[in-house]
């Protein structure tokens, strides 16, 4: 087996890699994307847009790009003034901002009581889907357990299949309902010492779902300040635009006329992927290197070296990545990412852990004007450099920081593949073939 296996690994490497002459020929953009590292638009949407640079054209046709500070506008309305109102009015947002994403429209108090009401019935799991979640091997990883249970929703849905517009709204609310449920009883299910369905609570029907979540995983209510921050994290993380990769594969999948459960599961598949949902995960391991082989956390000549090392690939993965800095639009700032530096030091000092924020704070600083100096590129630091130091302040696991993006998301996941199938038309790409004419057909018997 083991033979067969090295067989088809060589052959796969062999062929399967890119000629850079084609690829300049053909001006193929990989990744779609163009060479300035823009994205290439491939659709229209009213969900999210996603604010980094403006392009200005001059009186003799030249177009600019210049960076500016970050926003992140869901359906027009800018995100900061979503959490900045919601702290205002003391009130949490979340539920507010899946309605805004699922009708473009912001709802009024009845609107709001009455789909927060609705998303709060949705939340308790059948009976078969507890016992299967407590079946499942304790080394299981909380991304997989989280695609098997929602791609087995489907079994309990007698309109499955369905691509009418009622079915699917149903469907994807009922699934924002129960994410936070599915992921807290996916963790407790590995940690509990004996798989008793009774451990596996039942929300209460007055939490919200930053409420729901923390509540089941931590075994009691949570303060005030810890449920408000943790429900601004899930407003940040609720939508990102249409070109992300996990937004981007449940378009493409329910534009195939694909349930909603295939839907919703390819983007926790996408997600999975350590270049997209994985990167707080990356940070906070490099943030734990940077303990250990730092003796001096306040010296930015100490700091200045281990950075510079990173980028020379010298130290860490050795990958050359920053983790944390840099993002595909975001160049000044991104605005995420600022509101978490300017809040979470309120919780470090809570948790005892300001002298490590602060560290945060300075390889924050120094880092991209490493990546300036060296690579001749403008970075900003992203949310996930913050993110993952606040769900560890929170007492959140690190194998859930992906899930919990996931649980954020699936409200923009679920916007798109409503206006996906409400525009109606398949995605298809092209691709270019990387061979040069027919070959001929060799008879076994020739081969060796």
């Amino acid at each position: 087996m083991d033979a067969v296996l090295r067989k088809v690994q060589e052959l796969a490497l062999l062929h399967d890699k890119l000629d850079p002459k084609i690829i300049k020929e053909k001006q193929i953009k990989l990744g779609l994307r163009n060479e300035d590292g823009t994205g290439v638009f491939v659709g229209i949407t009213s969900k999210g847009q996603v604010i980094g640079y403006e392009k200005i054209t001059h009186g003799d046709g030249i177009t600019h790009v210049n960076p500016v500070p970050g926003r992140l506008m869901y359906c027009g309305y800018d995100v900061a003034d979503i959490v900045r109102q919601k702290k205002l009015e003391n009130r949490l947002g979340f539920e507010e901002t899946t309605f805004l994403l699922l009708t473009g429209a912001l709802p009024n108090r009845r609107d709001l009581k009455a789909f927060s009401q609705l998303l709060a019935r949705q939340r308790p799991l059948p009976q078969e889907v507890k016992d299967y979640i407590l079946a499942r091997p304790k080394h299981d990883d909380m991304m997989g357990s989280l695609h098997t249970i929602v791609s087995s929703m489907y079994l309990f849905d007698k309109n499955s299949n369905s691509t009418n517009l009622a079915d699917v709204t149903r469907q994807c609310i009922d699934l924002i309902g129960k994410f936070p449920v599915i992921i807290a009883y996916n963790y407790l299910s590995t940690v509990i010492e004996k798989r008793d369905l009774k451990k596996l609570k039942d929300p209460d029907p007055d939490w919200s779902t930053a409420e729901a979540f923390l509540t089941l995983l931590l075994g009691r209510e949570p303060d005030p300040e810890m449920i408000d921050l943790f429900d601004t994290m899930l407003i940040f993380h609720a939508e990102h635009g249409g070109g992300n990769n996990s937004t981007f594969s449940t378009r493409c999948v329910s534009s195939s006329g694909a349930n909603t459960y295939m839907a919703i599961c390819a983007g926790i598949g996408s997600l999975s992927g350590h270049l997209h949902g994985g990167a707080n995960e990356a940070v906070m391991r490099m943030m734990s290197d940077i303990k250990k082989k730092v003796k001096n956390w306040e010296s930015n000549e100490e700091l200045t070296a281990y950075l510079e090392a990173v980028l020379d690939k010298k130290i860490g993965d050795k990958s050359g990545k920053i983790y944390g800095i840099g993002h595909a639009v975001y160049t000044v700032s991104d605005p995420r990412a600022v509101f978490l530096e300017e809040t979470a030091g309120a919780l470090a000092a809570k948790t005892g852990k300001e002298a490590e924020f602060e560290l945060f704070k300075r390889v924050a600083r120094i880092s991209p004007k490493l990546v300036k100096e060296k690579k001749g590129k403008t970075v900003c630091v992203n949310v996930d450099f913050y993110s993952g130091f606040v769900y560890q302040c929170m007492g959140i696991p690190t194998e859930l920081f992906t899930p919990i993006f996931a649980m954020a998301r699936v409200a923009g996941w679920s916007a798109h593949r409503i206006e996906e199938l409400v525009q109606g038309r398949i995605i298809r790409p092209s691709f270019y073939t990387s061979l040069k004419g027919k070959r001929s057909y060799i008879p076994l018997f020739n081969r060796g």
